[in-house]
């Protein structure tokens, strides 16, 4: 028996290898794991010596040689194909060892130029692993060296590993070889200014019990490279397995808690947020946000982006909540959360970038994709565009408003009053019904006079200004750019209320 091994991560190599010469196989191996393995008291044949040819090309063409892939490739069940082996000289190869040069190491340093990131391309390796993982009958191909124990073991045991491990062994093999041409493929057509090609890589992070529905099957996947206020990379302190449903909240009420530095709790159901606040500590934004919307958030989800303290876990004990997410807890708040034995704890990296973040949603035989919107504008008094111009403490509310807009499905509408929410109203067919929603919730809290209407998208006509004063809006903002923006702009002059356009949407479907 021959195995051919040639590494570039030589993790577990040198007992995976003495354990196969220790059952009488003799050992091929190319530059830099040859010089382990012989340094190790392994015996090895150089690559050189079964080609007869030597490395060329500072160590580019090594092993792409027929005495190679002959050896690999042969079918043993074909006498044909032993004859000719026989003829050429070729010894068989019944397992091959081979990871791939580092190419996601390299392009992933800081200042990497393209010259060092193609010659971290390989080439023959690639060619071995496919070559033997399409002769997978005959030959065991092992690239993960977390497999070697188990490859060793069943040679041990049987003299050869058995045809499920090879079947197994085979298509990871493959999969190593498409991540790793995926990964080169993106890196060179981002050089080349390229796009109309997608690659995505996600490894399964968890089979969750059943989608949005239970009859619905569903996995979570996780990308390869961590990233902030992801749920891929969050820590589950306690609770139960999240589900596919939890995810989609939870991921949307991380998307919210982006957006704000100051002290800042929201409370969100049915990725709408349905309570939210700042303040000046996270104690005060949590009461705020809970008190805007106290049957809403019976069952929802709240994140902070604040160690969340004894106060706050004491605050949210007695409520009824599938998740609580914060960048830490206090030990006192855990041991406050952990009698809620079934509520998820989920510790977040909140930590801000402004690198861009992309966004995958998939339709029917298809993906959609796009940056998140991350984009926030501050209110000020330039955007105002009525006669009544906003006072200091109406554009802090308007400027806290416009950020929860962006983040309740469209039509979207806003209502707040000393920045917590008092009033929401999503996903409806027309603005003015989402209007109405919210200006009713607010109404029904006790809320009746100064107070602020924040809409995703612009107000074409006057009905919705004029719906707002009935309820005590004094002030709206609004992206603006209707062509009938005359329209609502004197109806709030009509009215005296103060109106900003920022110029900018935010629609959320």
């Amino acid at each position: 028996m021959r195995a051919l091994v040639s590494v570039s991560d030589k993790t577990g190599l040198v007992p995976f290898v003495k354990g196969l010469e220790a059952l009488g196989w003799e050992i091929v191996a190319t530059g830099g794991t040859k010089k382990l393995l012989d340094e190790s008291g392994v015996k090895t044949i150089g690559i050189s010596e079964v080609t007869g040819f030597p490395e060329i090309c500072d160590g580019r063409v090594k092993t792409l040689h027929p005495k190679v892939h002959g050896g690999i490739l042969g079918r043993r069940d074909i006498p044909e194909h032993m004859a000719t082996l026989k003829e050429n000289g070729i010894t068989t190869i019944e397992l091959v060892c081979v990871n791939l040069y580092p190419f996601r190491q390299t392009i992933a340093k800081e200042g990497v130029t393209m010259e060092d990131a193609i010659e971290n391309i390989d080439i023959g390796g690639p060619s071995m692993v496919r070559s033997a993982a399409k002769n997978w009958k005959d030959v065991t191909i092992v690239c993960d060296p977390n497999d070697y124990d188990k490859v060793l073991g069943e040679i041990r045991e049987n003299g050869f590993t058995c045809d499920d491990t090879r079947l197994k062994l085979s298509a990871k093999a493959y999969t190593h070889t498409a991540e790793y041409d995926m990964m080169i493929a993106t890196y060179m057509r981002k050089q080349a200014g390229l796009n109309e090609k997608l690659f995505l890589e996600y490894d399964l992070k968890q089979p969750l019990r059943y989608g949005e529905n239970p009859h619905q099957t569903a996995n979570f996947y996780s990308s390869l490279e961590p990233a902030s206020f992801s749920l891929a990379f969050a820590k589950q302190i306690q609770g139960k397995e999240l589900s596919y449903n939890n995810i989609q909240d939870a991921n949307a009420a991380l998307n919210v808690v982006r957006d704000f530095d100051e002290p800042f709790c929201v409370a969100l159901k049915h990725m709408n947020p349905c309570g939210a606040a700042v303040a000046d500590t996270i104690e005060k934004a949590w009461q705020e946000a809970y008190e805007a919307d106290k049957v809403s958030i019976y069952g929802g989800i709240v994140a902070v982006n604040r160690e969340l303290t004894a106060e706050v876990a004491l605050g949210m004990k007695p409520i009824f909540l599938e998740i609580v997410i914060a960048p830490s807890f206090t030990p006192e708040a855990l041991e406050i959360l952990s009698a809620k034995k079934n509520l998820r704890v989920l510790q977040v990296d909140m930590t801000k970038s402004a690198a861009p973040v992309p966004q995958f949603i998939s339709v029917n035989g298809g993906m959609l994709a796009q940056q998140l919107d991350t984009q926030i504008e501050k209110c000020t008094a330039e955007m105002c565009v009525t006669k009544a111009k906003p006072t200091a403490a109406q554009l802090a509310d308007m400027d806290f408003g416009w950020k929860i807009v962006k983040h309740i499905k469209s039509n979207a509408i806003a209502v707040v009053r000393d920045n917590h929410t008092i009033g929401v109203g999503a996903g409806q067919t027309n603005r003015v019904g989402s209007a109405e929603i919210a200006l009713k919730e607010a109404q029904a809290a006790g809320f009746t006079e100064g107070l602020i209407l924040a809409s995703d998208g612009f107000l074409p006509f006057g009905d919705t200004v004029a719906l707002a004063a009935q309820y005590g809006v004094t002030a709206i903002v609004q992206p603006g750019g209707s062509i009938r923006d005359e329209e609502s702009i004197a109806k709030a002059d009509e009215l005296g209320i103060t109106m900003l356009f920022t110029g900018v949407r935010h629609f959320k479907h």
